[in-house]
């Protein structure tokens, strides 16, 4: 099987024409960057509006929990009986399944965010939204990218049922081969979504890692200050070992003289 699935991936005929995989896969991310914009216009000024207020966290709450039990696939297939075949069914399926984790964490990073540093910020004279883009949001920041990784998961794994209603993207491999009975096409199909969803994962783990507060500087700053530390650390431990072999073998010890 495996065999099967380097020689379909190795065949050029499968990497070019409008069916080859570079097309499935702009169209798959095409859905995906469709999608995460529009929940991310939806969701995350919303998630900072009840995480800076704290006003509505029973509906980022409730929002978030129903968000995950919606099964995508039957939302999709309900949304196309009473519109019609197309992308717009594709995209609110997708977006419904981004917003929770993005209004989540959004609302969550905010709540998180030490007391201190919203009262230093206001006693600095900063008004409610200074202090909400100059104090809570930059240390909330990592918490959201937390979420935005989530849901990109999320909606790339998902937008393979793109295919179900006629689409493109990653998802054709996996339906036409499954129509056609070529589980060579459906592994690849499946490989190359499991490849790409890593491949953003890692990527998000990064953006987290810089988003951090103070980001690669800080984190560089805090380490040759660890580096350093351990160095006067180990200087001192010297030290002390020199002093206490000085009296035992040094010209200027007891002994027993």
């Amino acid at each position: 099987m495996f065999a099967d699935l380097f020689d379909y991936l190795g065949s050029a005929a499968n990497w070019t024409g409008a069916d080859g995989i570079p097309i499935r896969l702009a169209e798959h991310l095409q859905y995906t960057v469709l999608t995460l914009l529009i929940a991310f216009v939806i969701a995350f000024p919303l998630g900072l509006l009840i995480g800076h207020t704290g006003k509505g966290a029973f509906l980022a709450i409730n929002i978030g929990n129903a968000g995950r039990a919606l099964p995508t696939l039957g939302l999709l297939i309900l949304l196309v009986l009473l519109m019609t075949l197309g992308v717009v069914p594709v995209l609110i399926a997708l977006v419904i399944l981004a917003i929770p984790p993005i209004l989540t964490s959004t609302y969550a990073g905010i709540r998180s965010v030490e007391p201190d540093i919203v009262d230093a910020a206001r006693g600095m004279g900063m008004h409610e939204r200074q202090t909400l883009f100059k104090a809570e949001l930059p240390a909330a920041l990592p918490v959201i990218v937390g979420g935005l990784r989530t849901a990109t998961l999320q909606v790339v794994s998902t937008a393979t049922v793109a295919a179900y209603v006629g689409l493109g993207g990653l998802g054709r491999l996996l339906i036409d081969g499954q129509a056609q009975r070529n589980y060579t096409e459906m592994l690849a199909g499946a490989v190359i979504v499991a490849v790409l969803a890593i491949v953003l994962d890692v990527a998000f783990v990064g953006l987290k890692f810089v988003a951090a507060p103070g980001g690669l500087a800080a984190r560089r700053s805090a380490q040759e200050h660890d580096e350093r530390a351990a160095g006067r650390g180990r200087d001192a431990a010297s030290a002390r070992d020199q002093a206490v072999a000085a009296p035992a073998g040094g010209p200027g010890g007891s002994g027993h003289a």
